[in-house]
């Protein structure tokens, strides 16, 4: 048993990874602005504050594992120039500060597992001729996303100073019950309409909740794993396959498939909307070759659990 240390514990992977971590008799300990807003049994509580540079140097001492997931969320709000350097900033300050608690005070820290985003890679367009995914070893896009993405990775990058082993997975859309993208496709769906973003072309590289997860915690037990991993399952598929799919596994042939207009997104989301409507498709052969197996490669068995009652 490890005790893991988890910064964004209480987000949507968060929330999960505690849950598996605690099955496989980890001791878990999620960083957290308030504990008082905070009540959960199988994991305990420890104060920090990435703004003001503050963590719980006990719950430090007392990690195997540093598991890093903290940041603001991409899509919670419309990105004025405020909101994005909120979004960079978040994840900039989370890093430095793991950085120096680790550098400063005395830890016995094996590795950190730090996340990051398909944002770092941009959209297919940026693929040559003889390239059919992104695989780990490209460089960052220059839009906002990569931007982002790439500030949040060397944020990250000084704890192999210290002697750490480092591992960072660009997660990509990431399906789950509970909330994120599914959540918000499934609400059309239940008053029967398929609602298609754009032409619904856009290839998207997705995974189950439970699969990103269980990546994190592959990556933190198999000392041997180092560096930059894609979290995205092995088939990718474009938005309206993803779309219908879930369509139909929650209607059957009783759904009307309609199109969201490209138009109507940028107005309604602004800058937001290219990240919705971007093709992205990556590969996850780096973790498979690792020895990693997913439990749901395909997007209907993966549909069917997520809709399944547990």
């Amino acid at each position: 048993m490890a005790v893991v240390l988890i910064c964004g514990g209480t987000g949507l992977i968060g929330r999960r990874l505690c849950e598996l971590l605690a099955e496989k008799k980890h001791e878990v300990i999620v960083l957290t602005r308030s504990i008082k807003k905070q009540r959960n049994g199988s994991h305990s509580f420890a104060l920090w504050n990435p703004d003001e540079g503050v963590i719980d140097l006990a719950a430090l001492a007392k990690a195997d594992y540093i598991i890093n997931l903290a940041g603001a969320g991409i899509a919670d709000k419309r990105w004025t120039e405020k909101r994005k350097k909120i979004i960079i900033g978040s994840r900039v300050k989370t890093g430095q500060l793991i950085v120096k608690a680790l550098q400063e005070n005395p830890n016995k820290v094996r590795a950190v597992i730090n996340a990051s985003a398909m944002g770092w890679y941009g959209d297919d367009s940026r693929l040559k001729d003889n390239e059919t995914a992104f695989t780990e070893e490209m460089s960052a896009d220059t839009g906002f996303l990569g931007k982002a993405c790439a500030a949040w990775e060397a944020s990250i990058d000084p704890v192999t100073q210290s002697g750490k082993r480092l591992v960072k997975i660009r997660v990509g859309l990431v399906l789950a019950r509970t909330g994120g993208a599914l959540k918000e496709f499934m609400k059309p769906v239940r008053l029967g309409f398929a609602a298609v973003l754009g032409n619904g072309r856009q290839m998207q590289s997705w995974i189950h909740i439970d699969d990103v997860c269980r990546i994190f915690i592959y990556a933190m037990e198999n000392e041997r794993i180092s560096g930059v991993y894609n979290g995205v399952a092995p088939l990718p598929v474009d938005h309206k396959t993803l779309v219908l799919e879930l369509a139909k596994q929650m209607k059957g042939s009783f759904f009307v498939t309609m199109h969201v207009p490209s138009f109507v997104l940028s107005w309604m989301l602004g800058e937001m909307s290219a990240a919705l409507l971007q093709s992205l498709t990556a590969s996850s052969g780096k973790i498979r070759k690792e020895g990693f197996q997913f439990l749901f490669p395909s997007i209907q068995p993966a549909v069917k659990d997520l809709l399944s009652e547990k």
